[in-house]
């Protein structure tokens, strides 16, 4: 039974670490926290001077640096001062230099939330008409490469290893205190810790360029290491590190002190305190009971501190630090933190001690239900704080589906139904394995004496019989003894002690064959095989669940991202004419093809502008604005944020300097590239675009 339930124990946990990867892999780079609303020259607006000043506004408080916000010319050459001033608390401007001849200017903006998420993106404005940029306008940030999905990937870890070393010791206080003493329950706790421990390091030499440069060599550069440690990121993580070492010296005391006074049975009392013999009884005197309920109370105190000042170093610089009510955001992210480790940490604890607890301390019905009591306070602790977390984050029914954010909850939400209803099966599978071992007590405990008395004296018997007059253990002893005393030879001794050995050996062998037996009874327990199943089946689930948690915190809220649309389409750029009252949208592109009379301004008119059919007219006019015809004017659609794209499209000329297109396709709503071609002879031609809010 046990070779081939570990098998598919391997498999299966393969399987679960593939699917955790492959969601992790897949998901998208860390979104911004932090919405960029609206800016002044607004983005593709086109003016008639050149400003002095360029400013920002984000949908919250953000950190910049002296290159946080770079203005490119049309060479790509910098004519910006440098040193963004925060004109309010969501405002940032940055001065220009003067004399700024015509053309298209890049913006470039990478700044860090306050939720401690970097923020990367650009746009384009233009001062008296638009040119030829050699400017490439890219929103990726420095958490779009190695280093942001090293950052995420050191995100998980530490949310697991705090997991496990939280759960797993309430594990062992709350519901099996003889865990204490199982070397593979040990393993586990400290395991987490130093996971918890490495990750957080990893994050702290990461943070500084996953939120500047993105490189891997910056890494390690002290100058960097140094701002993150002025940062509330950085302090977070150093405040983290040293309640690791008093969870060190905590991790002692449970597997030191505690564990010398924990039962070795299968459960325990309630308090995990060991009932003491008569001798103890005596040695302890008046005080030893009280003792062991005082470390009992200190270690569980003790440890709620030290846990939830881990919970909190990620409340206080994350999601729960800002937006609204984040004095009361914050608690709540502790509790919902506590109980998230106390129901899938003790799941793990729990798990190893179904699989490899040792057989003379197996895991018993009654640690069980306490468990099973725990994580339904659990499951009750993150539904209460679950619904508020998801009031605060995404604001409206609406968000849950037409956000990401709100996407990834319902997944979560799904996830955690899953595992409520295996562990419903499980603890029918604890409810089975309680009424068997009730019902069969009373059979198996004369036998099991008998048993027990009968085999003894097999072994004894057995042992007459396959060694000689004298090889027998105690005879070996007193020959020995003997032959040491009437100065027997040497061959003689050492033949005597050879004996001793041998037997000693025997005795291990019977020893581990005996285990290894009541081990294979054990397993065949079909209550027992069912409960390890389903708890099995519950660990796998968390694994994924826990993997979606982390792309979670790693996702923009989806009120701010409604927040952010709703601001973009009130915005309206005077050059677009975006129509927000009519639906159309209106682009005036000037475009010059190099050739003779190849000079003029293109006009496109989309109409409603929305997802689906949409009429679209094309008009063409000369220098003096007069309608003419070319040879050749041929459209292209690019959603680039989808990778949509570009989509052809080819009008029909209709009458001087006019053609249209109906019937014109949008499969999707967003910020859509509009690039016109226009030719003006054999050989001259070119391509000028722009873009448009469509949907």
């Amino acid at each position: 039974m046990t070779q081939t339930i570990a098998p598919r124990v391997r498999t299966l946990v393969l399987l679960i670490l593939a699917v955790a990867g492959a969601l992790l892999a897949g998901a998208a780079p860390a979104s911004a926290h932090a919405a960029l609303t609206g800016s002044d020259p607004a983005q593709g607006a086109v003016v008639d001077t050149a400003p002095a000043q360029i400013s920002l506004t984000f949908s919250e408080p953000i950190a910049v640096g002296d290159d946080s916000v770079r203005v490119l010319d049309p060479k790509g050459e910098r004519v910006d001062k440098g040193d963004p001033a925060n004109l309010s608390d969501t405002t940032y401007s940055v001065r220009l230099l003067s004399g700024l001849p015509d053309g298209t200017y890049t913006v470039a903006y990478q700044v860090v939330s306050a939720d401690s998420h970097p923020v990367a993106g650009a746009y384009t404005f233009s001062i008296g008409a638009p040119s030829e940029t050699t400017v490439s306008v890219s929103a990726q940030g420095s958490d779009d490469g190695l280093v942001g999905w090293l950052y995420g990937f050191g995100r998980y870890v530490s949310y697991a290893g705090f997991v496990v070393l939280a759960g797993g010791a309430a594990f062992v206080l709350a519901c099996w205190a003889p865990g204490a003493r199982v070397r593979a329950v040990q393993r586990l706790v400290v395991s987490g810790w130093l996971a918890l421990t490495a990750a957080t390091l990893g994050l702290l030499l990461l943070r500084g360029s996953y939120t500047t440069t993105g490189k891997v060599g910056d890494i390690f550069d002290p100058e960097l290491l140094g701002d993150v440690l002025q940062t509330k990121t950085g302090a977070a993580l150093v405040s983290r590190l040293l309640l690791l070492a008093a969870a060190a010296l905590f991790i002692a005391v449970l597997f030191g002190a505690y564990a010398r006074t924990a039962p070795a049975g299968a459960d325990g009392d309630a308090n995990g305190a060991k009932k003491p013999a008569e001798g103890e009884r005596e040695a302890e005197g008046d005080g030893g009971e009280p003792d062991k309920r005082d470390l009992t109370f200190g270690l569980a105190l003790g440890g709620t501190v030290v846990a939830a000042g881990l919970a909190a170093s990620w409340a206080m610089s994350e999601h729960a630090s800002q937006g609204l009510q984040p004095g009361v955001a914050m608690p709540v992210d502790v509790v919902h933190l506590l109980a998230v480790a106390a129901w899938l940490g003790g799941l793990t604890a729990l798990l190893v001690a179904l699989y490899r607890g040792p057989v003379e301390t197996p895991v018993g019905r009654d640690a069980v239900r306490r468990f099973s009591r725990l994580a339904f306070g659990s499951v009750v602790t993150l539904a209460v704080t679950g619904v508020y977390q998801s009031w605060r984050q995404l604001g409206s029914w609406s968000a849950f589906t037409d956000t990401r954010y709100g996407q990834l909850l319902l997944v979560k939400i799904a996830l955690v139904a899953v595992m409520v209803a295996v562990a419903y099966l499980s603890r029918r599978w604890t409810q089975r394995l309680a009424e068997a071992r009730i019902s069969a007590a009373e059979e198996e405990k004369q036998p099991a004496v008998s048993a027990q008395a009968e085999a003894t004296e097999a072994a004894k018997a057995s042992e007459e019989e396959k060694q000689p007059a004298g090889s027998a253990p105690a005879e070996a002893s007193e020959a020995s003894g003997a032959a040491e005393a009437s100065g027997a030879p040497e061959g003689t001794k050492a033949g005597a002690g050879h004996d001793a050995v041998r037997a000693a050996q025997l005795a291990r062998q019977r020893a581990a064959t005996e285990a290894a037996r009541q081990k294979r009874l054990r397993d065949a327990d079909p209550n027992r095989f069912g409960l390890r199943r389903s708890v099995l089946a519950e660990a796998g689930v968390a694994v994924v669940l826990l993997a979606v948690t982390t792309v979670l915190t790693q996702t923009e809220p989806g009120r701010t991202e409604q927040d952010a649309k709703a601001a973009a389409a009130t915005s309206s750029p005077a050059a677009e004419g975006t129509g927000q009252g009519s639906g159309a949208v209106s682009l005036t592109m000037p475009f010059d093809t190099g050739g003779r009379n190849g000079k003029g301004v293109v006009s496109i008119d989309l109409d409603p502008a929305r997802v689906g059919d949409n009429s679209l007219h094309v008009y063409v006019e000369g220098p003096d604005g007069t309608p003419v015809d070319v040879p050749e004017v041929k459209l292209a659609l690019t959603l680039t944020a989808q990778d949509i794209g570009p989509l052809p499209v080819a009008p029909d000329h209709v009458t001087t300097g006019h053609w249209s297109a109906s019937a014109v396709q949008i499969p999707m709503a967003g910020d859509w590239k509009v690039e016109v071609t226009v030719r003006t002879s054999d050989i001259d031609q070119v391509t000028v675009s722009k873009n448009a809010q469509i949907g």
